[in-house]
């Protein structure tokens, strides 16, 4: 007899895992032979053990102390053995499987080198809720999205004029697991990088997705110089919005023949 071939599919549960699944991923759940899972909450995890029974924790790997590639590691060995065994292995993460998440991309990436078909669904991200919540669109201003610590340690530039999205400012500076953050203990040396491009009375926004139905997100408003005295989780974001609109190029505008008055509005 010969042993079928392993294959991976990565999944996403959405923020929300009640209400937020694809059909497509719920039937990719149901008809994998080995289901892996690493969702945050514990409606999330239920949801995910009622559609396959068998379904096993990726979270085990996380040690207090330890640093997160060591686990992301042990994560993407642990799915990939499922896969060389022959497995349907399928890989549930919270959120987009593709945002945020190292052991994922890594998983099919290693899948892929060893001949293996390895795909990922897509699904509702933090930033997704956060747009819908806010009600801000993107595309008008532009958008930069970066993690806090890279954004700061890699000197990533910055166009004010263009909204800012900063992910686990609750975990800045930090490269271990805490699983309650490390509550903001290093943020003022983000707050020192920020004034460098916008001012201290810059009003910037604390968001955390709802995770359950009929919760409220948290969205707290507060001026830029007291973001230090703030309260964070390993879920907060910031959205800095954008200082003006830039300045617009009148000759370029003129030679594409656009309405200055238009574009102005």
């Amino acid at each position: 007899m010969i042993k079928e071939k392993g294959s991976l599919v990565v999944v996403g549960t959405g923020i929300r895992t009640v209400g937020q699944l694809t059909g497509d991923t719920i039937a990719r759940l149901k008809t994998s032979t080995k289901v892996f899972y690493l969702i945050a909450d514990i409606v999330g995890e239920q949801v995910i053990k009622q559609i396959h029974p068998a379904a096993e924790s990726l979270g085990r790997f996380y040690r207090l102390g330890r640093s997160r590639r060591e686990a992301y590691d042990a994560m993407v060995e642990r799915i990939l053995g499922a896969v060389r065994e022959g497995h349907r292995a399928c890989c549930a993460a919270y959120g987009h499987p593709g945002v945020f998440a190292f052991p994922t991309h890594e998983a099919i990436r290693r899948a892929r080198a060893e001949g293996y078909e390895a795909t990922m669904l897509p699904a509702i991200s933090a930033e997704d809720c956060l747009f819908a919540d806010l009600n801000v669109d993107p595309a008008t201003p532009g958008c930069q999205s970066h993690e806090a610590t890279r954004f700061v340690l890699y000197k990533k530039p910055v166009d004010n004029t263009s909204a800012l999205i900063l992910w686990q400012v609750g975990m800045f500076g930090d490269a271990t697991y805490r699983p309650d953050g490390n509550r903001g203990q290093w943020i003022h040396v983000l707050v020192e990088r920020l004034l460098q491009h916008y001012p201290v009375d810059h009003e910037v926004t604390l968001y955390e997705a709802a995770v359950f139905i009929n919760c409220t997100p948290r969205i707290e408003r507060i001026p830029l110089a007291h973001l230090a005295d703030a309260t964070f989780t390993p879920a907060t974001t910031l959205y800095v919005p954008p200082v003006g609109i830039g300045v617009l190029d009148e000759e370029t505008c003129a030679r594409l023949g656009i309405d200055l008055a238009a574009m102005a509005r």
